[in-house]
């Protein structure tokens, strides 16, 4: 793969005796970044879904013209100058 140059090299383990990987290993940080960015990725999507279950449940509607609660439609604009 292009993003973690995954190629057939020896695994990413340390022997016994040694204190650090020998030359050649694969490295495993690409897959770990790309792991962790499609673990984020996820739980923001969950957290979204929840977020607007939970809108619907108190409002009772999805449509985003009816959630104006800060700013309703039958009230007058603000006036623009000072």
């Amino acid at each position: 793969f292009t993003g973690g140059r995954l190629t057939r090299e020896v695994p990413p383990i340390i022997p016994l005796g040694l204190d650090s990987l020998p030359a050649g290993t694969a490295n495993p940080l690409p897959q770990a970044l790309i792991l962790t960015a499609i673990v984020i990725s996820f739980s923001f999507l969950a957290f979204l879904l929840v977020l607007t279950y939970r809108a619907y449940q108190d409002l009772g509607t999805d449509n985003t013209s009816d959630m104006r609660a800060a700013e309703p439609d039958d009230r007058p604009l603000p006036p623009l100058g000072y």
